[in-house]
């Protein structure tokens, strides 16, 4: 029994975040202020009445698209067709020049900091 207050605390925290988190129109019974009052002043019952009135079942929950979760975003089939094949290979080679010319610069900061580290004047 030492640890019953650890215990109930553990619980009130639990469950205040379920209750805060939950969305107000799928809760059941009373209003969300009156479920976080009854869970910070009677832990353990505001805790037990939560779970078992106002806690929204499975069958309340909105349903999602079984196809929303399917393919991570940039694998989504369809999602990205080129409109114009020359514009999209002008717009990578772009990409590969300003990337080789950040590694040229790289390469140069690199040598200059080596010539630096180099040269303990």
């Amino acid at each position: 029994m030492p640890y019953m207050g650890l215990f109930l605390l553990l619980v009130m925290a639990i469950t205040l975040i379920d209750v805060i988190r939950t969305d107000d129109a799928l809760i059941r019974g009373l209003p969300k202020i009156a479920w976080v009052l009854l869970v910070v002043f009677i832990p353990l019952v505001g805790a037990i009445a939560w779970i078992a009135v106002g806690r929204p079942t499975a069958d309340d929950l909105p349903r999602r698209d079984p196809q929303a979760g399917a393919f991570p975003e940039y694998e989504r089939p369809g999602r990205h067709v080129a409109a114009d094949p020359e514009a999209d290979r002008v717009f990578l080679e772009q990409v590969r020049a300003r990337a080789e010319e950040q590694r040229r610069k790289g390469r140069e900061q690199r040598a200059a900091q080596d010539r630096r580290d180099a040269d303990p004047e």
